[in-house]
């Protein structure tokens, strides 16, 4: 993150909860920590934010987004339709790391 912000920049992480996570190929993020260049951002000047997300500040605004189909919120986080005989196939592409959320509709009622 430091390496791509530029000098003096700023920096934001908005509601980001690390929990630990044994499966994780970076040594730090097993542990939950969150692995950041300090020393390059102080060279840099770069500011750091963080804290919650103002959820209420947008909360109404996001909902009629949605409720109005102003917003396409399943492309948005790659929700994918699986039958109940492939939720298996499902839960190994997410154990395999693939970016993408899986919705079950064991009776076929979800339109494609």
């Amino acid at each position: 993150m430091m390496e791509i912000t530029r000098a003096a920049g700023s920096i934001g992480i908005p509601g980001l909860y690390v929990t630990a996570d044994p499966g994780s190929h970076d040594e730090a993020a097993k542990s939950g920590n969150l692995s950041l260049r300090l020393g390059l951002g102080w060279a840099k000047s770069h500011s750091l934010h963080t804290g919650q997300t103002p959820v209420l500040k947008y909360n109404r605004q996001l909902m009629q987004a949605l409720l109005y189909d102003r917003l396409p919120i399943a492309k948005i986080v790659n929700a994918q339709v699986l039958r109940l005989e492939d939720a298996a196939k499902g839960y190994d592409e997410f154990d395999k790391g693939m970016a993408a959320k899986f919705v079950l509709d064991p009776h076929g009622s979800i339109a494609a």
